[in-house]
């Protein structure tokens, strides 16, 4: 029997704990609209320290295809129009940072002797768009769990940071909403913080962070299969992602379906709220194993390349971007 479909069943056919039921309603508090996603991050957080996750396989499946479903909810609040110009304006932002960052994770990870598989996938996990990065190159590699939840958990942590700072340092530096959109899609690793991050900074900010974001997310495409061909891993299945392909039908259908777009704010809410739930699932999981076992080295390479990746961009924004 499907392990989900067993733990659904088993769900309904017992009574639940104490335990149980107050982390479903903490989950269930963060669709409230006066919760934040740095604080459904920061409940998450706590929880993971006080109660642990009863529910760790579930939430993680829950998770991803919240994630999404999610996502492509943010894409009835654009136009096509916006979104083709964010995502020019991140073009060149992307393949220089993109290339950059392989190049720089490769030496500085053999420069910590990092394992080689955590050492690509943390740094594919910031070139590109974090866990979803991960998740679609560990098969193309042939990772093993132990590496792919060591990477995980180093970009997760660094994700978790930068929802807290890069609001700050954006109103710091008087970024504007489109600077701060550019620069959260490129500098913030995982879709689920850039989001988080933008949301806070404003309407705009958010559009534009999500699209170039998106357009980003499309390299994992050919990354993966060169780093099938580096590894020598022929056969290596790759997950590609096709909710982007959603999102963009999504832009679609908002600017040219009068229909859609007479509901596609109640649409945005619902997704902004099951990010809310993502951000929560994320630091529920964020407990203190799991920071333990991410190890030193990792998490300097990872620290490492955020800062590659979050200070050049920074400037080169500043320099010439309004």
């Amino acid at each position: 029997m499907n392990n989900d479909v067993f733990f659904r069943k088993d769900l309904l056919n017992r009574s639940l704990s104490i335990r149980e039921l107050i982390f479903i309603a903490l989950g269930l508090l963060c669709l409230a609209s006066f919760i934040s996603p740095p604080t459904a991050l920061l409940i998450g957080i706590v929880t993971a320290q006080w109660l642990g996750n009863p529910f760790p396989d579930f939430t993680h499946k829950l998770t991803h295809v919240l994630l999404q479903v999610s996502v492509v909810g943010l894409g009835f609040g654009m136009d096509v129009e916006s979104a083709a110009t964010a995502s020019k304006d991140g073009f060149v932002l992307t393949v220089l940072s993109l290339f950059g960052i392989l190049i720089l994770g490769y030496f500085i990870g053999r420069f910590l002797r990092v394992d080689r598989k955590i050492s690509f996938l943390i740094t594919v996990g910031t070139a590109i768009c974090g866990g979803s990065a991960i998740a679609a190159i560990s098969p193309a590699i042939k990772a093993e769990e132990k590496q792919i939840s060591v990477a995980l958990a180093t970009i997760f942590i660094l994700n978790s940071l930068a929802l807290f700072i890069f609001p700050v340092l954006g109103h710091l530096f008087h970024l504007s909403q489109n600077q701060f959109g550019l620069w959260s899609a490129v500098a913030i690793q995982d879709t689920s913080s850039v989001v988080g991050a933008a949301s806070r900074y404003g309407e705009k900010a958010l559009q534009i962070a999500t699209s170039v974001k998106l357009t980003r997310a499309l390299w994992i495409i050919p990354v993966a299969f060169g780093s099938d061909i580096v590894f020598r891993n022929k056969g290596g299945k790759i997950k590609i992602p096709y909710f982007i392909g959603l999102f963009v039908l999504a832009i679609l259908a908002n600017t040219y379906i009068p229909f859609v777009h007479t509901v596609s704010q109640d649409l945005v809410r619902v997704s902004k709220s099951g990010l809310t739930v993502v951000l929560f699932l994320i630091g529920s999981g964020l407990s203190i194993k799991i920071l333990k076992s991410v190890g030193v080295r990792p998490f300097i390479l990872g620290i490492f390349l955020w800062l590659a990746i979050a200070i050049p961009t920074l400037i080169l924004i500043l320099s010439f971007f309004n």
